[in-house]
């Protein structure tokens, strides 16, 4: 074994072979957590064999896994007697990713799950009238989705068709949304260009109050015109939109799902369940839909 002296200059030839403290080119570089060019932690969560999983149901995997991550917490802390913090604070939050055909063009958002259904299709909603995802499933009906439980070192990959949801079935849960969220649906053209309109132009000129005005009152003054002389930056015209119908909903208790909006049911045909590992040879199990019924395959995978 080498000397503690050699072996600290030989990991400082690797770091700064890894790591070249000159190089301006990367803004970004290896970064782990909070700090830069340092390694990433391992995955130490332990092993994932197939007999912890579901032989024959992607979807009871699931089911017991997301039910894992919302019951898991923090360690309590030793002065305090409550039972710790949420270990992952929003297991529905998922990255939903469409592709646009004949483009090849893919892109992704984060949005909540907000159902799971026995038979295994999942549910996101969202605007499907003007958004890039409309788009996009308009030419190719597939999506993906995948949920990464930082907390318990846990990813779930979930790929299949996807289908718009009948509009009775998202007025179900478009009716548990707070009021704003519902005229927020009917205002938002999701991901339309909102115009910009120029403010008017001030005269510069700052009235005053009388001989007797403060300083302080002079700068507060100042600052109502500077507000006059910004220009809008495209707000204006969304809100615009929220009062238009805010004004058609006034006073009714029902709002109707609008008809760009709504649900859309992912369809899975593949699932993988990922469990970190040490050293990134990290535990991967995917399940097959075979044909068209409800028979799966479960094999493991390299890392």
């Amino acid at each position: 074994m080498l000397p503690t002296p050699r072996l600290n200059f030989a990991r400082t030839l690797v770091r700064m072979a890894l790591y070249p403290p000159n190089d301006t080119s990367k803004l970004i570089f290896a970064p782990s957590g909070t700090e830069s060019n340092a390694q990433a932690p391992q995955f130490t969560a332990g092993p994932l064999h197939r007999s912890d999983l579901d032989p024959t149901s992607p979807t009871r995997q699931f089911h017991a896994w997301f039910a894992e991550a919302q019951k898991a917490k923090t360690s309590p802390s030793s002065s305090s007697s409550s039972s710790g913090a949420p270990l992952v604070a929003h297991p529905e939050t998922c990255t939903l990713a469409t592709a646009h055909l004949p483009s090849g063009r893919v892109s992704a958002r984060v949005v909540y799950l907000k159902e799971l259904d026995a038979r295994g299709r999942f549910a996101v909603y969202s605007n499907f009238g003007t958004s890039r995802k409309a788009d996009d499933l308009a030419s190719n009906p597939r999506a993906a989705l995948v949920f990464w439980w930082e907390g318990l070192q846990r990813q779930v990959r979930v790929e299949g068709a996807a289908e718009r949801l009948p509009p009775e079935e998202s007025q179900v849960y478009f009716d548990t949304r707070v009021r704003g969220s519902r005229i927020g649906a009917w205002a938002s053209r999701q991901s339309v260009v909102l115009e910009p309109r120029g403010g008017e132009a001030s005269s510069g000129k700052v009235e005053g109050t009388g001989e007797g005005e403060s300083e302080k009152e002079k700068e507060k003054e100042k600052e109502k015109e500077k507000e006059k002389e910004r220009e809008d930056d495209g707000r204006g015209q969304l809100d615009e939109w929220v009062r238009d119908v805010e004004t058609r909903f006034d006073g009714q208790d029902h709002i109707p799902v609008p008809p760009h909006w709504g649900g859309l049911r992912i369809i899975p045909d593949r699932m993988e369940f990922w469990q970190g590992r040490e050293n990134r040879l990290h535990d991967r199990f995917v399940y097959e839909r075979e044909g068209g019924d409800d028979t799966w395959t479960l094999n493991r995978l390299s890392p």
